[in-house]
């Protein structure tokens, strides 16, 4: 204590230690396989290492890059978004690369939210979002997922959501795909989102590292629908795609306006990061299809694995149609307490999972469900699955 009050700004005062830092704690103490956080265990791609190398011995990027990100690299985001998706950006000034889409959401609040204002997002939601609208002074209002028994997946109700919008709402973050959930929003879902937006004025800002791990469906980004391309932030990322999670590499594509007010607050954070590895992730970005495609099939097997594994151990299984986790719920194998759970589950089953309740606003709606990846090695994946089995299953 120094002068009668806390260190810690009050606004942070709800965010301690994370979860993932806990649990890896535990992984590493106990031994355990940790299918808690959320980064592989095997390198990407030969080529783009190699570009990365290249480019450190080159001299590119071992000083300051430019603010925005250097060319290469927002024009290859730019083409990116233009093959896939039909969305045209202008490099110059509708791209700004950011340390990790981490860096790119914190940026994005704390240039769009003033104190007071209300950010929805949809619960249960990546930490960070939390912590970055208390940052920015905003108030959060979380709009549940649900999950359904006919689609055995995650869904938004429309109707609370319309419901949450207030005179205060500013914005509203979206994630699809959708973590930890492994939701991926609808045509439908988007269709309305996006009406709702344009008929009451609000920002949306989109989180969709995982553009490239859809399963079951497609990746539909919002800024395409109608009304969008105005009043939508894009946040992408190298990390997820190409399974360099420490490069550290984001991107924000958006109107000049939005994207001018990004980088007003991203300047004062990071400045610019990750030099070298901007040279690499733009050839990254250039892939052939086949390497997208290869990525996305490789990842959907390794979940058929786990999660195959763990329907045989006892968990009800809610299959992620995209993303690299899967949700499941614990209370048929006589638990309701997620946190207990995982927090006892490497010393039962040699195995480390995060409990989806840190998630969640609305603690005891998360409380029964837990969280594993499965961007790990086929035969670490198996090994999991079968500690379960020998722990749970009967």
């Amino acid at each position: 204590m120094t002068q009668g009050r806390p260190l810690l700004n009050r606004r942070l005062a709800e965010f301690g230690t994370t979860i993932f830092a806990e649990m890896s704690t535990l992984a590493v103490r106990t031994s355990s396989i940790n299918l808690g956080q959320g980064f592989p265990d095997t390198d990407g791609p030969e080529e783009i290492r190699e570009a990365a190398v290249r480019a450190l011995r080159a001299g590119h990027g071992n000083q300051y890059p430019p603010g925005p990100g250097i060319p290469e690299l927002r024009t290859a985001i730019a083409a990116h978004q233009q093959r896939r998706y039909a969305l045209t950006y202008d490099p110059d000034s509708e791209v700004l690369v950011t340390a990790g889409a981490t860096e790119a959401i914190a940026a994005t609040l704390l240039a769009l939210v003033e104190p007071g204002d209300e950010v929805i997002a949809l619960e249960p939601y990546y930490d960070s979002y939390a912590a970055c609208i208390a940052m920015a002074g905003g108030a959060r209002v979380p709009v549940t997922l649900r999950p359904d028994a006919q689609s055995g997946t995650y869904r938004l109700d429309l109707d609370e959501l319309r419901a949450a919008v207030t005179p205060r709402t500013r914005l509203i973050l979206l994630n699809t795909p959708h973590n930890p959930t492994g939701t991926v929003l609808t045509r439908e879902e988007l269709a309305a989102i996006a009406a709702l937006a344009c008929e009451r004025d609000l920002l949306v800002v989109t989180d969709e590292v995982y553009e490239h791990l859809v399963f079951e469906g497609e990746h539909l980004p919002i800024a395409g629908f109608p009304g969008m391309r105005e009043r939508t932030v894009t946040i992408g990322s190298a990390g997820k795609t190409f399974s360099f999670t420490g490069w550290k590499v984001g991107w924000v594509t958006a109107s000049p306006g939005l994207v001018t007010a990004v980088r007003s607050a991203k300047q004062f954070l990071t400045y610019v990061a990750s030099g070298p590895f901007q040279y690499a992730v733009a050839e990254a970005l250039a892939l052939p299809d086949a390497y997208f495609e290869g990525f996305r099939a490789d990842m959907q097997a390794k979940r058929d694995l786990l999660s195959a594994g763990l329907t045989d151990a006892g968990f009800t299984v809610f299959r992620p149609t995209g993303t690299y986790f899967v949700t499941t719920d614990i209370r048929p194998l006589g638990e309701s307490d997620g946190l207990a759970f995982c927090r006892a589950l490497p010393e039962r089953a040699g195995v480390v999972a995060i409990p989806n309740a840190v998630f969640y606003d609305h603690k005891e709606t998360g409380a029964p469900y837990v969280r594993f990846a499965f961007c790990k090695r086929v035969e670490v994946l198996a090994d999991a699955a079968e500690r379960l089995r020998k722990a749970f299953a009967h």
